[in-house]
């Protein structure tokens, strides 16, 4: 997969990325609100990336493709990743990149895309409620609040809101 916008290009990983992987999941936004996502090494980066190239090919786990900036930095991901009710989007943009619409401009982008290539009508986006910077990219991707209140999440019982898209 290729997707390209004006200042971004979203892609498939590859094992060279696993630094950058590693420096980017090091943030505290990051060990707050998606702790599961956080490599402490190289190595974990690379195992997991790994497994993540795996699922390309067979298509069994989440789909996570990496968010480079035209001159090839890497500067965060999105995916799509089956739950219960159908599937929910995610995404990360690494601190020294936010808050300069990477993370909006990459989901539009993104959901026209995944949802085209597996056929669907809807997908969900879920964040704790205080991550005021994901809730607004949802709010700018045109995601509608389905719902507010406790509820899992990172395997936590948390202040959670729940959006959905509809195509």
């Amino acid at each position: 997969m290729k997707l390209e916008t004006e200042r971004l290009l979203i892609t498939e990983f590859t094992l060279s990325m696993a630094e950058s992987v590693h420096k980017n999941s090091l943030d505290e936004d990051n060990r707050r609100f998606v702790p599961d996502e956080v490599f402490e090494t190289v190595g974990d980066a690379e195992e997991t990336i790994e497994f993540l190239m795996s699922v390309y090919e067979s298509g069994d786990g989440p789909l996570v493709y990496p968010i480079l900036l035209k001159d090839g930095t890497n500067i965060g991901y999105v995916q799509l990743v089956s739950i219960n009710d159908g599937y929910e989007v995610g995404y990360h943009i690494a601190k020294d990149y936010t808050c300069k619409g990477y993370a909006t401009e990459a989901l539009k982008v993104f959901l026209d895309y995944i949802m085209s290539e597996k056929d669907l009508s809807k997908v969900h986006g879920i964040c704790v409620e205080e991550n005021f910077a994901s809730k607004r990219v949802m709010e700018k991707c045109a995601f509608i609040k389905e719902s507010e209140g406790e509820g899992e999440y990172q395997g936590e019982s948390r202040n959670i809101v729940r959006y959905v898209y509809i195509k």
